[in-house]
């Protein structure tokens, strides 16, 4: 990765229609950057945000146990719920409220599933999708110790500011957020009632995205479900819910990947 460019000063918006898509019957995958067989040189990443995939999953259906390798993948449920398993003994149900991290580093297996019945008895067999984002970052040192860790912060998402959900930074260090393996990145997300508004971070690199509901961003206009911004060397817009159930999510980034 690099932290010694000056980028140029840029908003880009990106609309939710643009995205690539992959669609067959148990799965809906929308991919914001070059993901699987969708490949554009120019459309890679951002920052350090490699991956976010916007996916429904059917219910019994999911991903089967697949690797990974040095990578930090976060995943933030709108709806419904999915199951986590992976090879270090990890398990266990992501609903809205609960990030989750899971840090692949030396290699890890784990699957995802839309099927929390059959790891539990408190859990009654359902007909709803699970609507969820998945988030990959890289992480400034390859070859660490895989890991995984949740955390509960539905209370801090009713107050309706930027609440840091996964995070390397040092000025978080402490703060109720789960902590990620790249010191130059932070995500934040934000549950907005109709009219409220937060003030987004200045930082070389931010990533918004807006998983649900719809909101106006300042300089730029309105944004829907699905739809994103890249900005380089700017920030401090603030964001306003025009609707319902609006959610954000934010990547702060201090770094980019090597070019």
């Amino acid at each position: 990765m690099s932290t010694l460019q000056t980028p140029a000063p840029r908003i880009d918006v990106r609309r939710a229609a643009d995205r690539f898509t992959t669609k067959v019957d148990w799965l809906d995958s929308k991919h914001s950057f070059s993901f699987g067989h969708h490949y554009d040189p120019a459309n890679v990443g951002h920052g350090l945000l490699l991956v976010n995939n916007d996916d429904v999953v059917r219910p019994g259906a999911g991903f089967d146990t697949h690797p990974h390798r040095d990578m930090e993948i976060v995943t933030w449920v709108m709806r419904g719920s999915l199951v986590h398993q992976d090879s270090t003994g990890h398990s266990g149900v992501i609903y809205p409220g609960l990030a989750q991290r899971m840090s692949a580093g030396t290699g890890i297996l784990h699957s995802e599933k839309n099927d929390a019945w059959r790891i539990s008895d408190a859990h009654a067999e359902h007909d709803e999708p699970v609507h969820f984002v998945q988030m990959w970052v890289l992480p400034d040192e390859s070859g660490t110790t895989p890991g995984y860790e949740q955390l509960e912060i539905d209370d801090e998402l009713m107050r309706g500011d930027l609440v840091p959900v996964a995070s390397g930074m040092d000025k978080h260090a402490g703060n109720a957020a789960i902590r990620i393996q790249n010191r130059y990145a932070a995500l934040y997300a934000a549950r907005l009632a109709p009219g409220r508004s937060v003030t987004l971070p200045e930082a070389p690199y931010l990533h918004l995205f807006v998983p649900k509901g719809s909101v106006e961003l300042e300089g730029a206009g309105a944004l829907g479900e699905g739809d994103a911004v890249r900005f380089t060397a700017v920030g401090g817009n603030a964001v306003t819910a025009t609707g319902d159930g609006a959610e954000i999510l934010v990547w702060e980034m201090h770094a980019a990947m090597r070019g």
